[in-house]
């Protein structure tokens, strides 16, 4: 491997400072950018395009694979923060200065609007170059370098696409920035212009990848197709539900029902064209009894390495592993002190349990009861919430996304397992005898909810902390199954087609098929979608996102001025209490999120959202 000289770029008011460790891990991980190099001795060949292709992989992954931090946006993941990586191993963090509570967060992300900008930055580098050398270059070679091309261009526009979802109108830049000059005047382009060329960047990428990736954690046309219909979904969204806080923007039905068959189009392309299937055929596999963790469901696999290379994860970000400095920080961030000394910084919180539904009605449980466990009976009355009996007969995704009160996962130091760890809320680390059997208890110090993670929790040792090799998945086929029925239900009402495949997505949960009134309309039936979403994609960073592109704040949180809504745990104690007395520039502030002022004071020419002026 070509030893690369590391350089600083500093591009101030729209980029971000890129330091990157080397490395000789196979794979696209973090590689050394190549930006100092010049054309006399970089440039020449399609290795030298491809390695400059993986350092644009390598800053961009930093700014998704932590994703599930943004579920705090919403009503079911609590993330207390974030656990703290600095230095060169991720590019610095693009999350760090976040804010992922539930209100209040539009005006943090700082970070990551910097390090957004340092990604297109790195992506317009691999385009610009890449295209001088197609100019050149012989007819064996154009089709691989325009391939190249089409990669960073998905990568791009991913990038805009994450900065539109945030921002509306943003800075577009499509050439390498070296001077802080270039940028220190350019306006906001209105959001239907970056739009239209992130869609061109998403159909050259279409139009050049192969089928399939050509190698692990690349990109193939399903991916360019998924995050090309993805966009257009949030283009009709924003055109059917508005968005009142960018002014630059006037909803059009006519444009929502477009781009819902836009959506639609390219999702069933993706779907029917290119062989795609759900993890383990969607089964939902085995289930082992409460309180022991032998037998997981399938859907528990998805979120572990055994899943890396599985069709239905379309486009995953790799990791290394132990030992490269380029591991995931999985379990860092859902484990607790139990799991090689991890924090616990993103847990679900209690609401979440009374989303998955019984595997015998295939509807709604009765609501679990919140009983302080030293209340006498409260483990064994009838639906409380610190019976582990009220959690029989549960969608599977249950016990493969969270753990209540007797669940087990495996304890790890020192990268050995130290055995069976059972959870049980407020009880830290101390003596527990269960069925005759000793045991230590789980070690957290991030759940106040009554419930952990165990989607994303390896139940195995061997790896520390931040050691894991999961590819972290952007984009997965379940979800384009739900984003197909929402294009199509919201276009034409329920489709025969559209409800089978929320079926296949149930069906991993062991859930019968929706019965007829679920899918009767298109109310329903976006009730019925909604639903599977929060379950099938919890902690994955998407329901912020929902919520705001579907104008959905107000009915989770009530009505500006009102009593806004209380969390509560297991015992039945109020933890956090969201939008209270909340102005409506309260609920505008979490449906737009604030332009860094740092950027407008350097750059007089980036107006500011309405609700931050």
């Amino acid at each position: 491997m070509k030893k690369m000289i590391s350089k600083i770029v500093a591009v101030s008011a729209l980029a971000v400072v890129m330091a990157i460790a080397s490395s000789c891990t196979p794979g696209i991980l973090e590689l050394e950018p190549t930006t100092e190099l010049g054309a006399n001795v970089f440039w020449k060949t399609e290795d030298d395009a491809t390695f400059a292709l993986q350092g644009a992989y390598s800053s961009i992954r930093p700014l998704f694979d932590r994703d599930y931090y943004m579920d705090g946006h919403g009503e079911y993941v609590r993330a207390r923060g974030t656990s703290a990586t600095s230095g060169t191993l991720r590019l610095g963090d693009a999350y760090q200065d976040g804010n992922f509570n539930p209100s209040g967060y539009g005006g943090a992300f700082v970070k990551m609007w910097r390090y957004l900008y340092g990604g297109v930055n790195r992506a317009n580098y691999v385009i610009e170059n890449v295209n001088k050398m197609i100019l050149t270059a012989s007819p064996a070679s154009k089709p691989k370098l325009e391939t190249i091309v089409g990669e960073a261009k998905l990568l791009r526009g991913m990038v805009y696409f994450r900065l539109i979802s945030m921002w509306g109108d943003v800075p577009y830049i499509s050439k390498v920035i070296n001077d802080n000059a270039e940028v220190s005047n350019l306006s906001r382009l209105p959001i239907a212009q970056v739009k239209d060329s992130i869609v061109a960047d998403f159909t050259y990428a279409f139009d050049k990848l192969p089928a399939k990736a050509s190698a692990t954690g690349r990109a193939g046309k399903p991916a360019a197709l998924a995050f090309r219909g993805k966009l257009q979904l949030y283009w009709a969204s924003w055109n059917k539900f508005g968005w009142p806080e960018l002014d630059t923007f006037k909803p059009d039905a006519n444009a929502a029902t477009a781009a819902y068959n836009a959506a639609a189009d390219d999702f069933k392309a993706v779907i029917n064209n290119y062989g795609l299937n759900l993890f383990r055929n969607g089964e939902p596999g085995e289930i082992d009894s409460l309180g022991k963790a032998d037998k997981l469901p399938n859907y528990y696999y998805l979120f572990t390495p055994i899943a890396n290379n599985d069709p239905e994860i379309i486009m995953g970000f790799t990791h290394g592993g132990t030992g490269t400095s380029q591991g995931e920080e999985l379990m860092r961030d859902v484990a607790g002190r139990s799991h090689e000394g991890s924090q616990c910084w993103v847990s679900p919180r209690y609401e979440i349990a009374n989303r998955y539904q019984s595997t015998i009605t295939g509807d709604f449980a009765p609501k679990l009861i919140p009983i302080n466990a030293a209340n006498a009976g409260a483990r064994t009355t009838l639906n409380s919430a610190v019976n582990p009996n009220s959690y029989k007969n549960r969608d599977f995704r249950m016990k493969s996304s969270i753990m209540w009160d007797f669940e087990v996962s495996v304890g790890m130091n020192s990268l050995k397992s130290t055995g069976w760890c059972p959870f049980i809320y407020k009880t830290w680390n101390v003596p527990v005898v269960i069925d005759g059997v000793s045991y230590i208890t789980y070690n957290t110090d991030g759940s106040n909810s009554g419930y952990v993670f165990r989607k994303f929790l390896r139940n195995y040792a061997g790896q520390g902390r931040s050691d894991g090799d999961y590819n972290y998945p952007v984009m997965r086929l379940a979800d384009v199954f739900l984003m197909y029925a929402e294009a199509t239900n919201f276009a034409t009402g329920p489709q025969a087609d559209a409800i089978a495949l929320v079926n296949r997505v149930r069906r991993r949960g062991n859930l019968p098929a929706l019965k007829a009134d679920k899918t009767a309309n298109a109310a329903a039936f976006f009730a019925a979608i909604e639903q599977e979403r929060i379950v099938e994609l919890l902690a994955e960073g998407q329901r912020g996102f929902d919520l705001r592109r579907w104008r959905a704040l107000e009915r989770i949180w009530g009505p500006p001025q009102g009593l806004g809504v209380w969390t509560i745990d297991t015992h039945g104690a109020n933890i956090s209490q969201y939008f209270q007395n909340a102005s409506e520039l309260a609920y505008q502030q979490a449906y737009i999120f604030r332009i860094p002022t740092a950027e407008r004071d350097r750059n007089p020419n980036l107006s500011q959202n309405r609700p931050w002026l």
